[in-house]
């Protein structure tokens, strides 16, 4: 019976251990997402101050401030812009009427010289004894 009592007590003791264990890392980790949640808080917190330096700093009034200040800008006068009849003739246009666009033809003569069995880095380059393997397994 005295090793049944002994056994009963070692029980005990081993399970009051492994609850108080249970309990500890709970706590450790409820210790962890408060941790957490200040740090969340506090990077928030950073976040809408830059945010409000920021509009501080991009504020129209401010930027035209800056501008008059260091910048020797002057507003633009109507008379500052020319007539048409001044700007430079169009170049000459080198594709004949009703002719094929240029640029297409150049394009179309770009993809008739690329192979059409060209492998790129995603497919393995066939070679004869993978096609005879291929052709073997269908």
């Amino acid at each position: 019976m005295r090793i049944l009592h002994f056994l009963v007590i070692g029980m005990l003791i081993f399970a009051a251990a492994y609850v108080y264990r249970i309990k500890m890392e709970s706590t450790s980790r409820v210790e962890r997402v408060l941790r957490l949640n200040a740090e969340i808080r506090e990077q928030r917190d950073a976040i809408a101050t830059l945010r409000a330096e920021w509009a501080k700093l991009d504020a129209p009034l401010r930027l035209q401030g800056l501008a008059e200040r260091h910048l020797q800008l002057k507003p633009i006068g109507a008379n500052q812009y020319d007539s048409l009849k001044n700007l430079p003739e169009r170049p000459p246009n080198f594709a004949r009427p009703g002719a094929r666009d240029p640029i297409g033809a150049m394009l179309d003569t770009i993809e008739a010289a690329t192979d059409a069995n060209t492998v790129t880095g995603s497919v393995p380059a066939a070679t004869p004894e993978t096609e005879q393997a291929g052709g073997d397994q269908q």
